[in-house]
C-alpha cells in the first residue's frame, strides 16, 4: 500500500508541483491549501509524512506544526517544512517548533526524495518502537495481575490479601475510621469434592468468588484465603453496615444452585465477623484482628454452618 503524505501549502501551483513529483515516486498523496485544511484533514486519516509550508496565511506552517507535536492522539507524525527563506532563525524556529526537517524552495527532487525516504524510515522505525512498549506494557499489566490474582477463582490471593489488608489496616489506623473483616468457609466441602469430583469441586470455588465479586462494593476486598476459606475486606464499614454485607453473602450462596456438566449441589458457607477497632478493644494489631473473625467463624461452624457469627456482641449493633 503506497506511503501516505500530505502537502500543505496555499500556493495552488506548488500542491501540484510538489504532488505530482511523489506521486511519480508512488506515494499516495492528499493535499491541503492552509494550516486549518491540514488540522481537518489530518483528524479525518493520520497521513504518514507531512510537508507543509512555512508562511501561509492564517495559521503558518511553524504552528501548525506545534499542534501537531503538542497533540498526543496524533502519535508520531513526521514534519518537513518548506520554505523560501535560508536564514538561520527561520530554521531553528521551526524545530523548537517541533519540526523533523527543512527543504528550501525551489525544491529539488533528488533532495526532496532523499529526505521523504529519510523521515519515513524514521516513522517506520518509531511506529515499531511504540508497538513494542505497548505489547511490553500489556505483557507487564498482564503479570501485575497474574502476581495478585488467585489462578483458579479469579479474585486476590493470599499475598495481596496481606499487603492490601496491611494497607488499610494502617490508614484505618490512621484516620481513626471503622475497617470489617469477614471470613467464611464453605461448608462441606470435602463431601462436594468426594461425592462430585475436584473439578465440579473447583468449578464451585470459582462461581462463589464471581458471587462474591458481583454481591460486595468495588473497593471491598475479596480474596482467596486457603483452600475453600475466602476473606472480604470492607474498608469504612461499621457492625450494623458489615452485618448487612454478611448476611447478604450467606444467603446468596445458600440461594445458588451450582450447576454443571449435568451435576448439580447446593452450598452452604460458614461467616465469621470482626470490626477495627473492637468495641472492647481486643485488636493490637492485624493478626489479632484476624483472629478474632476466625474466632466467630469457628463459632459459626460449632453453631451449626450456614451462618454469621460476629466478634462483639450482636446488642452492639444498636449502639
Amino acid at each position: 500500500m503506497p506511503r501516505k503524505i500530505l502537502v500543505v501549502d496555499d500556493d495552488n501551483a506548488v500542491r501540484s508541483t510538489i504532488g505530482l513529483m511523489l506521486e511519480e515516486e508512488g506515494y499516495h498523496v492528499d493535499k491541503a491549501m492552509d494550516g486549518n485544511d491540514a488540522l481537518a484533514k489530518i483528524r479525518d486519516g493520520r497521513p504518514e509524512l507531512i510537508l507543509m509550508d512555512v508562511e501561509m496565511p492564517g495559521l503558518g506552517g511553524r504552528e501548525v506544526c506545534r499542534i501537531i507535536k503538542g497533540n498526543k492522539n496524533f502519535g508520531f507524525i513526521p514534519v518537513i517544512l518548506v520554505t523560501a527563506r535560508q536564514d538561520l532563525h527561520t530554521k531553528v524556529e521551526g524545530f523548537e517548533m517541533g519540526a523533523d526537517d527543512y527543504i528550501v524552495k525551489p525544491i529539488n527532487m533528488m533532495e526532496l526524495s532523499a529526505r521523504v525516504k529519510s523521515m519515513l524510515r524514521i516513522k517506520a522505525l518509531q511506529d515499531e518502537l511504540m508497538e513494542k512498549n505497548d505489547r511490553l506494557m500489556s505483557m507487564n499489566e498482564r503479570l501485575q495481575e497474574l502476581s495478585m490474582t488467585d489462578a483458579l477463582t479469579g479474585i486476590y490471593n493470599r499475598l495481596f490479601f496481606q499487603k492490601r489488608f496491611s494497607y488499610e489496616f494502617q490508614r484505618a489506623n490512621r484516620y481513626r475510621v471503622q475497617l470489617a473483616v469477614i471470613i467464611m468457609d464453605l461448608d462441606h466441602f470435602k463431601r462436594i469434592n468426594d461425592t462430585y469430583g475436584h473439578q465440579f469441586g473447583d468449578f464451585v470455588l470459582k462461581r462463589v468468588g464471581a458471587l462474591l465479586l458481583a454481591t460486595v462494593r468495588q473497593v471491598d476486598i475479596v480474596a482467596r484465603y486457603g483452600g475453600e476459606e475466602i476473606v472480604v475486606v470492607c474498608p469504612e464499614t461499621n457492625p450494623q453496615q458489615v452485618q448487612v454485607v454478611a448476611e447478604r453473602i450467606r444467603a446468596v450462596i445458600e440461594t445458588e444452585e451450582f450447576t454443571q456438566d449435568g451435576r448439580s449441589a447446593r452450598v452452604t458457607t460458614s461467616i465469621g465477623v470482626a470490626v477495627y477497632p473492637d468495641l472492647k478493644d481486643r485488636i493490637r494489631n492485624m493478626d489479632d484482628f484476624l483472629k478474632l473473625a476466625d474466632e466467630a467463624l469457628y463459632v459459626a461452624k460449632d453453631d451449626g454452618r450456614n451462618r454469621v457469627r460476629y466478634s462483639f456482641h450482636p446488642n452492639d449493633l444498636k449502639k
